[in-house]
């Protein structure tokens, strides 16, 4: 279908998700400036910011929880911006979202951020606060037996690399995955959704090349299914996915691949395509893109489902 309208008022406002081969640094100081939060942010009960324990010293986090007696069901999501953009506040309005309506803390963690900490070193944060959460969930009123991982575009990625490595590496069992937008192959795979959205829908493959170019150590990196799950040879034995993508993308193809490819080993997986949309439409752009809200809830009813 046609571009939403209110999507290409988006694209019509900033037509490329960075301007490529600057200075990351510089790049992190525009992002910033370009999206603002809107001032009717979705009430919580509390908002709180965190530390964890990390594999190269502190994570920083935010804990967001509901209203009510817990321990709650936790969600542990991971924000995008391509392994080298990207901050807690960016996500602020969608873990308030779905905090509020799914009755579950949610614990969005600020992992290191490339080229100053290349692969493997967001990957390792993030399945680090997976596993302190496992551990010590009571401390932030969460329930270390109920445990789901989320998170849009590059956060996408780090919350499936965490479901493999929670297989793989003996826990802790989690109850769903939550895939937005995730980034799961290569831009040179030869995916459809590259050729049809290459330039002019946001996010661009050449932002994508970039992003790439700064995350990985070497080229022996991409075939190492923890920074690119679809290298995987086997999927059998994860958790539930849930893969959300929206139309005009160049990830789309890649999410709806790695859908069938749990089912093909096994795994429950819904894969759902949003019409008329573009990337970051469930984090970054929510407040600006009613159409979200199904979005949203499509993943409030998933939680809630898979905590019941």
């Amino acid at each position: 279908m046609p571009l939403h309208p209110d999507a290409q008022a988006i694209l019509d406002r900033a037509p490329a998700v960075v301007p490529v081969l600057l200075d990351p640094q510089a790049i992190r100081e525009q992002f910033r400036a370009m999206w603002q939060l809107p001032d009717n942010l979705p009430p919580v009960d509390r908002v709180a910011d965190a530390v964890l324990p990390g594999p190269a010293g502190a994570i920083p986090a935010r804990v967001y929880t509901p209203g009510g007696i817990g321990p709650f069901p936790v969600l542990v999501w991971f924000h995008g911006g391509g392994w080298t953009l990207g901050s807690l506040d960016e996500n602020d309005y969608a873990c308030r979202t779905v905090c509020s309506r799914a009755d579950v803390v949610v614990l969005s963690v600020d992992y290191r951020l490339a080229p100053e900490n290349p692969f493997p070193a967001a990957a390792d944060d993030c399945y680090a606060a997976v596993r302190w959460v496992s551990r010590h969930g009571a401390e932030i009123g969460a329930d270390p037996a109920r445990i789901a991982v989320g998170g849009e575009s590059a956060g996408g990625n780090l919350a499936a690399v965490t479901a493999l490595k929670a297989r793989d590496l003996g826990g802790p069992s989690i109850d769903l995955q939550v895939l937005v937008s995730p980034v799961l192959g290569h831009p040179d795979d030869g995916r459809a959704s590259y050729r049809d959205f290459a330039d002019g829908y946001f996010l661009s493959k050449a932002s994508m090349d970039w992003f790439f170019t700064l995350y990985l150590r070497n080229a022996a990196d991409l075939e190492n299914p923890y920074l690119l799950p679809l290298r995987a040879a086997d999927l059998s034995g994860l958790p539930p996915a849930l893969v959300l993508g929206a139309e005009y993308d160049v990830l789309r193809d890649e999410g709806e691949e790695y859908a069938a490819r749990l089912r093909e080993a096994g795994v429950e997986a819904r894969a759902v395509r949003y019409e008329g949309l573009i990337h970051g439409f469930f984090g970054l752009l929510a407040p600006e893109l009613p159409p979200a809200r199904e979005a949203h809830e499509q993943v409030i009813g998933s939680l809630l489902a898979a905590f019941r």
